[in-house]
């Protein structure tokens, strides 16, 4: 008989993935979390008045939350009065298949900017889907009809301390895992089990050794911040050298942990801010990890290896101004790094060699400036880069310049900075504007 149940499960599971299309958007940043997609066949330029609207529904809710898309729905967060939502639209058309109440909206306090909803994306794992609210509310969700089938909260189970903008990461599914960040200094990093939401292990993070420069392991003494350890950024997982890890950037510095048991196994903190600002999500290629924020930081590049312990260690290989990324994110496309450059209000886009920090062009010069600060993804052999204040140009990547390929203005736009980032699924891109998605049909024909 357990045979039996336990093939019917692997069965069920099977065939759920199996319906998750090759070319969806399941999770925050895309299939493999570097904002990437794998589709083809898309528009190389776009007409004068940019793609063809699809379609367009209201009705999310205030917030950032950016779409995920998986087996033919559209997922997505907000805040619907005094409640924060989950829902689940059709991506054929945006016709509404549920809505789900995860709990009372949170109210967040003292500082103004995106305060209206969440900003997460939620992530699909076959018959499950799991979202993080802005107060720390981690659910599992049921896809066929939005039935919450467990849910733990970072401050009351782990003693996490919520940052000034409340939480904004977006949890990682990886094998029979769920990886979320409390930032508590016993619980810096949990994994939970993704069926039923027991935990698994915890992170506890030492101090910095005594003397380490901040370009090593270490150089800002233990992680704590303004609210905690966590900041805003989402983990990701890597393997290197046979060892399977999770990255995560937190509001002293980005750091590594063995995924089998939660140990820890380095930091790097010079990317991060003195403030706690730290957003973008970190990037892995080739033995390296990179990350960067703004507000004074930076880029920095660190190089893995093991060291004589059997352990691994950090090394920088090169740190740069040039690069203060925000929240918009950045990409890797042919050994060069794409992405926005600027805190508060302005900014400019960037190219950076990925091995030497390098400037290959930047959109510095105020009064030829053609692109200001935003948030990117890639298909197709294309960047889309949507501006913080609205417009959503499509460029080639090119080492040697800037090469816009279009751009439009997205109607309706409201009074609130344009930080969803955009997604890319199914030869359609879809731009959220609070409590509007609009999807526009990017397919060459």
């Amino acid at each position: 008989m357990y045979r039996t149940i336990a093939l019917a499960f692997i069965v069920v599971t099977f065939a759920q993935n199996a319906l998750c299309g090759q070319f969806d958007w399941p999770q925050w940043q895309g299939p493999d979390r570097t904002a990437h997609s794998k589709e083809t066949g898309l528009l190389q330029e776009w007409p004068k008045d940019g793609p063809p609207l699809a379609w367009k529904i209201k009705g999310l809710g205030g917030g950032d939350s950016a779409p995920s898309i998986a087996a033919g729905r559209i997922y997505a967060m907000g805040n619907s009065g005094e409640d924060e939502v989950v829902w689940a639209f059709s991506e054929k058309d945006g016709k509404e298949i549920w809505k789900s109440r995860l709990g009372s909206a949170f109210v967040q306090r003292g500082m103004p900017q995106s305060k209206e909803g969440p900003g997460a994306t939620p992530t699909v794992d076959g018959d499950r889907l799991y979202v993080e609210g802005m107060g720390g509310d981690v659910s599992c969700v049921q896809v066929s009809d939005g039935k919450i089938l467990w849910q733990k909260n970072l401050q009351t189970d782990f003693s996490g301390k919520i940052p000034t903008w409340s939480f904004r990461e977006s949890p990682l599914i990886d094998g029979d895992k769920v990886i979320v960040t409390p930032g508590a200094q016993d619980a810096m990093l949990v994994a939970l089990d993704k069926l039923t939401g027991k935990t698994i292990w915890k992170t506890e993070m030492p101090a910095s050794p005594a003397g380490e420069s901040s370009g090593q392991a270490g150089g800002r003494g233990g992680f704590g911040g303004r609210g905690g350890g966590a900041a805003y950024s989402s983990p990701i997982a890597i393997d290197f050298e046979g060892i399977r890890q999770y990255v995560q950037l937190t509001a002293k510095g980005v750091f590594g942990v063995a995924a089998t048991d939660g140990k820890f196994l380095w930091r790097y903190d010079r990317p991060a801010n003195g403030m706690g600002i730290n957003i973008s999500t970190p990037l892995y290629h080739d033995g390296r990890v990179f990350a960067s924020s703004a507000y004074g930081a930076g880029a920095g590049l660190a190089k893995l290896s093991k060291d004589g312990n059997g352990g691994v260690k950090a090394e920088e290989s090169w740190f740069s101004k040039n690069l203060e990324n925000h929240h918009g994110g950045v990409v890797l496309i042919d050994g060069a790094l794409f992405g926005a450059n600027g805190g508060n209000g302005g900014g400019y886009a960037v190219c950076l060699d990925f091995q030497t920090g390098e400037v290959l062009w930047n959109e510095k010069d105020a009064d030829k400036r053609r692109l200001k600060k935003g948030s990117v993804a890639v298909a197709d052999g294309r960047i889309y880069y949507r501006t913080e204040e609205g417009p959503i140009v499509l460029i080639e990547p090119s080492r040697k310049e800037y090469l816009e390929r279009g751009r439009f203005n997205q109607p309706d736009r409201t009074d609130k900075p344009a930080w969803s980032h955009p997604v890319i699924a199914n030869g359609k891109l879809y731009i959220r504007d609070q409590d509007t998605l609009f999807c526009y049909d990017v397919k060459a024909k």
